[in-house]
């Protein structure tokens, strides 16, 4: 048995405690991973108005759908690690890492060379307006460059949660988020290179995490290494990572292809409106954070206390997440209703596109504790081994529910019908989670 004499044991202590100071880093690291987007879409507005936000603001759709592949497909090797950490098997989470690493890289690589080739085809996709086509264009060719390491990034950090080490990822994520806004100043501000130079700084924001990320799990990490030579390729883990992996892709994916059709709707409505929700979707970015990554502090929590065999302690945290989760979305939600306009002034002093933003933002902040429940439930749903039910809970909530009624209202309301339907499929796809949850939670 492999003593766990680094990183975060979730089958010991106090379970508040416990799961927040597991959590915290990952919730800290995401917020500071938001902030490429965040930073980019702040300056490029500021600096180079409107339309300019809006190329940018267009092209996030794609980069969404290619981030949903890297984490869906590393959240299968790292619940994995997970469970092995929980029993103490240290063989069997290099041999994970060995085979993950394998499979990020096989799926990276090919995703990278078409969108750096064929990146006008997502363009033509998405219907961006042919007014801000060239500058979003020019964004999301350079943005491809970092795929691979973003992929392989994202792995690392998987499986270091894996091993309950949280702050690592933290750390690298906020010096590297911090060389992202110093460049987008630099390159945007200072050397005047438009769009492009936003597209540079968070590629090479992203390399410095991947470079770093690499050195630490190589020098520091006890166990597992990420190496491309003497690595194992393990065909019973790949399948049995690919069994939760390829649904919480799928899931991730569905998710981002829905967002991709919304972002399409929206795009139709012009430059304004394009910009209001790229200004609107940071904030929420950031708002619905906390219910994102409690739920993905779960997933791992309920995978190490039931690889520990420990039902009672897994109810406990379930507990604590939800009394955790309610408190925050009020806080949230009351003081979006209170800062909306302040918030989006921060992008663009448009007027029409902080009235868009606005009208977004007090649509689906309402919605929040929702939204944190369904993140508590798909978490406990993964951790559990149970993907397939969070798979088929987001196609049918996002895709049947969500991406319907924002195709159907918008045609009647205008892209205020687009807004409305975010709230629709939250509240489907909770129901459909407790739902399952319900029977499963008779098994513990």
């Amino acid at each position: 048995m492999e003593n766990k004499n680094s990183g975060t044991d979730l089958t010991e202590g106090n379970v508040f405690k416990t799961l927040i100071m597991f959590a915290l880093p990952i919730l800290l690291g995401n917020i500071f991973q938001q902030l490429y987007g965040f930073v980019d879409s702040m300056v490029v507005g500021r600096t180079l108005g409107e339309n300019s936000l809006a190329a940018v603001g267009s092209s996030f759709g794609i980069s969404s759908i290619i981030l949903a592949v890297a984490m869906g497909i590393t959240t299968g090797f790292g619940i994995i690690i997970s469970k092995m950490y929980g029993e103490g098997n240290k063989e069997k989470i290099q041999s994970t890492a060995d085979t993950g690493l394998w499979v990020v890289v096989l799926s990276g690589v090919p995703i990278t060379l078409f969108g750096i080739i064929k990146y006008d085809v997502f363009l033509k996709i998405f219907n961006v307006p042919i007014e801000i086509r060239d500058q979003a264009g020019s964004y999301l060719k350079i943005t491809f460059i970092g795929i691979l390491p973003v992929f392989i990034y994202n792995a690392c950090s998987s499986f270091l949660r894996g091993t309950g080490d949280s702050k690592t990822p933290l750390l690298l994520l906020i010096i590297a988020a911090l060389m992202n806004v110093v460049l987008d100043i630099l390159f945007v501000v200072v050397f005047q290179w438009g769009v492009e130079g936003a597209a540079i700084a968070t590629v090479a924001s992203q390399f410095f995490a991947f470079f770093a990320c690499l050195y630490y799990v190589n020098k520091y990490n006890s166990h597992f290494k990420i190496k491309l030579k003497n690595t194992y390729f393990n065909f019973d883990i790949f399948k049995t990572g690919m069994t939760i992996g390829i649904p919480a892709t799928l899931q991730q994916l569905f998710i981002s292809l829905g967002s991709s059709v919304l972002q399409i709707l929206i795009n139709g409505f012009g430059p304004i409106s394009i910009s209001g929700y790229t200004a609107a979707s940071k904030i929420d970015g950031f708002a619905t954070m906390p219910a994102v990554n409690i739920g993905r502090a779960m997933s791992n929590y309920v995978a190490q206390n039931e690889g520990a065999n420990k039902p009672d302690r897994v109810k406990k945290g379930i507990q604590t997440a939800c009394v955790l989760l309610a408190v925050v979305s009020i806080v949230i939600s009351f003081s979006i209703y209170l800062f909306a306009d302040k918030l989006i002034l921060a992008f663009c002093d448009s007027g029409d596109v902080v009235k868009a933003g606005v009208e977004y933002l007090y649509t689906v902040s309402a919605f929040y504790i929702i939204f944190s429940f369904m993140h508590i439930l798909n978490g406990i749903l993964l951790g559990n081994g149970k993907p397939h039910i969070s798979m088929i809970s987001t196609i049918i909530s996002f895709c049947l529910l969500q991406v319907p009624t924002a195709y159907f209202l918008s045609k009647s309301i205008g892209v205020t019908g687009i807004w409305i339907a975010a709230p629709v499929g939250w509240i489907g796809g909770f129901l459909m989670r407790l739902i399952c949850y319900k029977k499963y939670s008779k098994k513990i």
